[in-house]
């Protein structure tokens, strides 16, 4: 992939040209780098939108599932002429009207432990929008071990998370250090059951996007150690620190 600017993409990118903390240099690594993104509902619609206008260069789809009317109430990537169509098949187009010059691999698949490995290696970050604790367990081991960061977030009703991992370094804090043991599955209601505000999950997703950005740039200070909740029925923000539980041991 060239990483010279087309003269459309120099007017597309012009607002972070002119970042200091972007610039040319930054935006050159935004069109270098290869996102994976598992899971395009919720929090993965608004963190495509915002990832492929920022001129990432390519976007790995990972999610097995259909588009449903229940959807658009907060997956605002699908649209209504999308419904039964598969989630990754309507994503890319999406991302391709919004930004022609990025690139989307499709895998209509559900992630799992046969291949988690091929499906997340060589990838600059990824992000954790999927929706149960099977899979956000899976993806956050194989981010570790082949020592992808990963920005994870989760949202419940009105309220959210996110933090963003890369244990291999410095003696940083895992997802397992955060959450040690995976509930099981039925213990917490479903979205389904409990229900979502849509809004919340653009929020969340939307900071994952920022996340990535910054990982991929090498810009300000990112979630690591750190996990952010939001109260959005309240509107309050908090940042709590959290260290490994075995310091020293991967």
């Amino acid at each position: 992939m060239s990483m010279s600017f087309s003269p459309e993409e120099t007017e597309r990118y012009a607002r972070h040209l002119v970042l200091p903390e972007i610039g040319g240099p930054g935006q050159q690594k935004l069109k270098a780098a290869r996102v994976a993104v598992v899971g395009a509902g919720g929090l993965g619609a608004p963190a495509l939108q915002y990832l492929a206008a920022s001129g990432v260069g390519s976007i790995t789809l990972v999610d097995d599932d259909e588009v449903s009317l229940s959807n658009l109430q907060r997956q605002v990537i699908h649209g209504s002429g999308d419904v039964g169509r598969a989630k990754v098949s309507s994503a890319a187009a999406s991302v391709k009207e919004i930004n022609p010059h990025v690139q989307t691999i499709e895998h209509n698949e559900r992630l799992t432990f046969d291949n988690a490995a091929d499906l997340i290696a060589g990838h600059t970050v990824a992000l954790d929008g999927s929706d149960n604790f099977q899979t956000r367990y899976l993806l956050a081991d194989c981010c570790e071990t082949a020592q992808v960061p990963l920005v994870t977030a989760a949202v419940n009703r009105f309220d959210g998370s996110i933090t963003t991992l890369k244990p291999w370094i410095d003696d940083n804090p895992g997802y397992r250090d955060l959450f040690p043991n995976q509930p099981d599955d039925g213990l917490l209601p479903s979205c389904s059951e409990a229900g979502v505000l849509g809004a919340m999950t653009g929020l969340m997703g939307t900071f994952q996007a920022l996340e990535a950005i910054k990982v991929i740039t090498g810009i300000g200070e990112c979630l690591i150690g750190r996990l952010l909740m939001v109260d959005g029925l309240n509107m309050r923000i908090e940042t709590i620190r959290y260290k490994p539980l075995n310091p020293g041991q991967t």
